[in-house]
């Protein structure tokens, strides 16, 4: 484990533990060469040591770090530094998908197809770039703040199941594909199937297979048939239950065959929840031609159950799938094996001598919903196929020309029927009234009513229904519109006669069609409380998502604005982005030295930075000029959130002594005549500083005594002077001598 602080490649300076798995730790970071925060994940040092699987983690680590795409984390770097190899990725502020599940327990049915979407979005940019994950799961997924999903840990896995992968550190056996599981080849569909595992989970909030041992879970994802996800939770879509099935097939060529595939139904079952998917899977290599009759043809384009089509098994109630070739049970030691180790010549000879999956014409026979979406979803290999027919079948060419020929023929005799009727070539002499009666039974037949069986148009688009009822021979029908905020706009939502119902063709028919969610006027919530902000716009109708921004004026938790902005019209059901303040932005910067600065220059570096200037103290310093900076309170270079207060300390020079100066003796005369007279005696310390005042009196008499002070003096070694004057201001200290002595006490 790195301690905060370290510095890896003289570039990433470690800052706190995000979370740990079974081979590496991964660290939130600072890049102190492009000032960014950054994710480092940390190879721990059981793989670190092996050489082998260090240079297979590299070449995949890199080439992952091409991929860019909103629903992958973006890798940066493979670095190595001291024996510790590591790989440099976006920092995604948020939880894993696991996380948010056992948080949440069991998503909604939108919430679930819009990150079912996502992920499927990042697995297509991966796999048109030929790099295959191998281990999609819910922990290598994460939801950041704004709710966005990003998929991570593309290339380490399948580093990871050359050689070092064992029952204890595999953490994928829950959503590992059947082939994988085998140790067989697997590609993109084996992403797939582990997205199809973590769907189920989504929906449901639990795994399909749970078992004691790693091994006992692989092998039920190999055997067993898992519960049926509307089994456990009923209000789950019927279509999004499908695509499930569809995704999580045991063989792989059964499953959707590109993420492109499984986006498009993603779509069509977000854009009308009610839609019936059926989709054939591709043909098995190496399993008989199947026969498709006229009758099953027919249940196909009706919708009906396909139950009538001879030997296939079937997927929830539309899927057709094709009957499997038996298969010997797998080898419960083999699984064992793999898990503990996949073979290391599988990595190394995976490029040149994997099998290459066989080119499957995809024969997905689906219930056209929409004549202007049919061409959208049919894969683009089956339009240009369809485009070139050039190679006929010489038995249906055969088989076109009889049925022609007998066409003909049948038309040739109704021809000559009708002409000899009205000629009365088929009288043979009839009666009159017997021809009579034959035209009034025929007028009596021609009369009866034609019963029409009523086509299911519900979900299709105006333009589709409208062709459904015209071709069945329905013209009496009138289009109303409703506003629906789960039936996309155009499309049919009910009609007032039940389908297959019997019906005269001039039955009057009313037709319901989507105009789409009511518009409304967008809430003003600025300043509101973010949660209070969601719930109102929820009850308006709206899906409110958030985004956070820092804001200098905004409060924190408070919502600074909407997108579209309030007053706007925006039809019920739709996103509105709430952003909301996360407070003013904390700048980071970084200190400046103040060292040798004067005080009125320091505090102006400090301002200039975007810092404050805290309290300034003075204090003695041989070392240092007096009037500089010496010593401050954040070390210069520290990088501290702007605003952060730096104290500092001026030099006050070297430290100066004081002294008490102190005279004490007396001053006489041997002048006679001013022994009598009155005169002002002052004594002096004298030194290299100045002259000081140490006493001073007025006084008569041949001898006149002196005792004083003088305090705050710099030198211990002065001299004493004094000076006697008359009161007429006459200097006579000439007639006068002194004993007096200097003395010092050091203050």
């Amino acid at each position: 484990m790195l301690k905060p602080g370290t510095i890896l490649d003289d570039r990433y300076e470690i800052i706190d533990v995000v979370g740990t798995g079974g081979m590496s730790t991964v660290y939130r970071a600072k890049d102190e060469r492009l000032r960014r925060f950054v994710a480092i994940k940390v190879l721990k040092s059981d793989y670190s040591s092996d050489q082998n699987f260090v240079s297979k983690f590299r070449a995949e680590a890199q080439s992952s770090a091409g991929l860019t795409h909103p629903n992958i984390v973006s890798v940066y770097d493979v670095c190595e530094d001291d024996g510790r190899y590591f790989i440099v990725m976006e920092l995604v502020e948020g939880i894993t998908l696991k996380e948010y599940i056992n948080l949440n327990g069991r998503l909604n049915m939108n919430q679930a197809i819009d990150f079912s979407i996502q992920i499927a979005s990042g697995l297509e940019a991966a796999h048109e770039h030929h790099v295959i994950h191998r281990d999609i799961k819910p922990q290598n997924i994460i939801v950041s703040k704004s709710g966005n999903i990003k998929v991570t840990d593309f290339g380490i896995a399948k580093a990871a199941t050359s050689t070092t992968m064992s029952t204890t550190g595999i953490g994928s056996v829950h959503y590992i594909s059947p082939e994988q599981a085998r140790g067989g080849y697997s590609d993109e569909r084996s992403d797939i199937y582990s997205l199809g595992i973590t769907m189920y989970e989504m929906v449901t909030g639990r795994v399909p297979f749970e078992g004691d041992t790693n091994v006992a879970i692989a092998l039920m994802h190999i055997q067993n048939e898992m519960i049926q996800p509307r089994e456990l939770y009923p209000d789950i879509y019927p279509s999004f239950e499908k695509i499930i099935l569809k995704a999580t097939q045991k063989k792989p060529e059964r499953r959707y065959l590109t993420a492109a595939a499984l986006i498009a139904d993603l779509n069509r079952v977000k854009d009308n929840p009610n839609i019936d998917i059926i989709v054939a899977t591709p043909t098995v290599p190496g399993a008989p031609t199947q026969q498709f009759t006229n009758e099953d043809m027919q249940k196909i384009k009706n919708g009906s159950a396909i139950k009538g089509v001879a030997n296939h098994d079937y997927v929830g109630d539309d899927t057709v799938v094709a009957p499997a070739s038996s298969e010997v049970s797998p080898d419960r030691s083999r699984i064992e094996a793999i898990l503990k180790a996949a073979e290391q010549e599988e990595y190394d000879d995976y490029e040149e001598e994997a099998p290459r999956r066989p080119e499957h014409r995809k024969t997905n026979l689906k219930k056209v919903d929409d004549e202007e979406d049919e061409e959208y979803y049919r894969p683009s290999r089956d339009r240009e196929e369809d485009e070139d027919e050039d190679d006929v079948d010489p038995k249906l060419e055969k088989a076109v020309m009889i049925g022609g020929i007998a066409a003909a023929v049948i038309v040739a005799v109704l021809l000559f029927v009708f002409i000899g009727n009205m000629a009365g070539w088929f009288d043979f002499g009839k009666k009159k009234e017997e021809a009579t009666t034959t035209e009034t039974t025929t007028e009596e037949v021609t009369e009866e009513v034609k019963m029409i069986e009523m086509p299911d148009v519900v979900g299709l688009s105006q333009k589709a229904a409208e062709k459904s009822l015209k071709e069945v021979g329905l013209n009496n029908f009138k289009f109303v519109e409703e506003n629906s905020t789960d039936v996309k706009e155009g499309y049919v939502i009910s009609q007032n006669v039940e389908a297959k119902t019997q019906i005269p063709k001039d039955t009057q028919l009313i037709i319901t069609v989507s105009s789409g969610a009511e518009e409304l006027e967008v809430t003003d919530v600025k300043g509101m409380d973010e949660d209070e902000a969601f719930e109102i716009l929820e009850k308006q109708g709206f899906k409110p998502t958030r985004s956070y921004k820092f804001d200098d004026e905004m409060e924190k938790g408070k919502v600074i604005s909407t997108d579209p902005k309030a007053g706007s019209k925006l039809k019920a059901g739709e996103t509105i982005i709430m952003y909301v303040s996360e407070g003013k932005e904390e700048k980071i910067v970084e200190v400046p030295d103040l060292t040798g600065l004067t005080e009125a220059t320091a505090k102006g570096k400090l301002e200039s930075a975007g810092l404050k200037v805290g309290q300034v103290n003075y204090e003695y310093n041989s070392d240092v000029p007096e009037g500089e900076v010496f010593r401050q309170s954040v070390a210069a270079k520290t990088e501290v959130k702007e605003g952060t207060t730096v104290d500092f300390v001026i030099s006050k020079g070297a430290e100066k002594k004081s002294y008490r100066g102190k005279v004490k003796g007396s001053i006489s005369t041997d002048d006679e005549d001013l022994w009598d007279v009155n005169v002002k005696v002052t004594v002096f310390i004298a030194d290299d500083s100045g002259t000081y005042l140490a006493f001073q009196t007025s006084d008569s008499g041949d001898t006149i005594k002196v005792k004083g002070t003088y305090e705050g003096l710099s030198y211990n070694n002065g001299t004493v002077t004094f000076i006697v004057e008359t009161e007429d201001g006459e200097d006579v200290t000439s007639s006068y001598s002194q004993d007096i002595t200097l003395s010092y006490e050091e203050m």
